[in-house]
C-alpha cells in the first residue's frame, strides 16, 4: 500500500506539471464563461437555461476526457517508450501496482480538475442567461470569477518568480482554492449584494449531474491507462475518443438490437454505456437526479473499471519495457 501510495502521488504531481492539464482546465473555463452568450437563440428563457446547463455539462465532460487521454499518455507510454519505467520496476514494485498506482495518481488529477470546472459550472448557471435587453449581468460572479482566475495567475506567477515554485501546478491549486471562496461567497451573496443564501440560484442537478459525468471520465481513465500500456498517445487518443463516441451512442446502435443478435447483445456488454452517466436529458424533462440512481450508475462503472483495470494489468505484465 506504501508503494502504491508513493507511486499514485508521484503521479499526480507528475500530472499538475503538465502544461497541457492547465491548458485544458483553463479552456474549459474559458468556454463555459462564454457560454451564456451561446445560449441566447433557443426564443424562451426556461430554454435559454436548459440550453446553458448542457453546453457546460459538455464542455466539462470532454475536458474531463482529453485530460484523462494525455495524463495517461504522460504518465504511462512517456516512461515506458523513455525507459524510465526499467527504474521503478527494479526496485520491489510489482507491476500491478505500478499500474495501479498510475490510476489512482491519474484519477486524483482528474478530480481536481473536474471539481474545478464543477465551480464553473456552478458558477454559469448562476449568472445565467441575458434573455432580455433590459437584464444585467450578475457582477457578483463575475467579480468572483475574475478573482478567482486572475488572482491565481497573479499569485502564481509571484511564487514562480519570488521561489521557483512551478507554475501550472501552482496555478492549479490557487484556482481550486479561489475559487472554492468565491463559490463559499455565492452561496451566500445575492445579485444584490446582499445576503441571501435562500436566493443564491444554485440548484442540486448541477451537483448531481456533475457526480455523473465523474464517474464516467473515471472509466475513460481507465480505458486510458489500458491503452497506454500498449499504444502510444496518438492511437490511445484515437481509441478512446472512439470508444467514447460509441458509449454516448451505445442503446441506438447496439441496445436496439441486443434481444436479437448475439454479436450485438456482446458489443452492448463490452463497450461502455456513457449515455447512463449523461444526464443533460433530464434537464428538459422532470430536473432532478434520484440518489438510488447515482448509486447504480456509481456500481456499474466501479465494476465496469475494475474490470478494464484487471485486462490492463493483464497486458502489461508481458510487455517488454526494456
Amino acid at each position: 500500500m506504501y508503494r502504491l501510495f508513493i507511486i499514485g502521488k508521484n503521479t499526480l504531481t507528475e500530472t499538475l506539471r503538465q502544461p497541457i492539464y492547465l491548458i485544458l482546465i483553463y479552456t474549459a473555463l474559458l468556454m463555459m464563461l462564454v457560454s451564456p452568450s451561446l445560449a441566447t437563440y433557443t426564443l424562451d428563457e426556461e430554454q435559454d437555461l436548459n440550453l446553458l446547463r448542457e453546453i457546460a455539462l459538455s464542455t466539462l465532460f470532454l475536458a474531463g476526457l482529453f485530460i484523462s487521454i494525455f495524463a495517461a499518455a504522460g504518465a504511462v507510454t512517456e516512461e515506458i517508450e523513455t525507459g524510465t519505467i526499467t527504474t521503478v520496476l527494479s526496485k520491489p514494485v510489482s507491476r500491478p501496482i505500478f499500474l495501479l498506482g498510475k490510476f489512482f495518481g491519474i484519477s486524483a488529477a482528474v478530480l481536481l480538475a473536474h471539481y474545478i470546472g464543477t465551480l464553473g459550472l456552478m458558477m454559469t448557471v448562476r449568472h445565467g442567461v441575458l434573455f432580455e435587453a433590459v437584464d444585467t449581468h450578475d457582477w457578483t460572479v463575475i467579480i468572483a470569477v475574475a478573482v478567482a482566475l486572475l488572482g491565481g495567475f497573479l499569485i502564481s506567477a509571484f511564487l514562480n518568480y519570488a521561489y521557483d515554485w512551478n507554475f501550472p501546478s501552482t496555478l492549479v491549486l490557487t484556482t481550486t482554492v479561489l475559487g472554492t471562496f468565491g463559490f463559499v461567497f455565492l452561496f451566500f451573496i445575492d445579485r444584490d449584494w446582499t445576503y441571501n443564501p435562500g436566493n443564491n440560484q444554485f440548484a442540486l442537478f448541477e451537483v448531481n449531474a456533475s457526480i455523473l459525468l465523474l464517474l464516467a471520465i473515471l472509466v475513460l481513465v481507465a480505458l486510458s491507462v489500458l491503452f497506454s500500456t500498449r499504444c502510444n498517445v496518438i492511437v490511445t487518443l484515437s481509441c478512446v475518443v472512439g470508444i467514447f463516441l460509441l458509449g454516448l451512442i451505445s442503446d441506438y446502435v447496439f441496445g436496439r438490437f441486443a434481444q436479437t443478435n448475439l454479436l450485438a447483445r456482446l458489443a452492448y456488454i463490452l463497450v461502455p454505456n456513457l449515455q447512463v452517466f449523461w444526464a443533460t436529458d433530464t434537464v428538459y424533462t422532470k430536473g432532478f437526479i434520484p440518489l438510488r440512481y447515482i448509486g447504480q450508475s456509481a456500481i456499474y462503472a466501479f465494476l465496469y473499471t475494475s474490470g478494464i483495470l484487471g485486462l490492463a494489468v493483464a497486458l502489461f505484465q508481458k510487455r517488454q519495457v526494456g
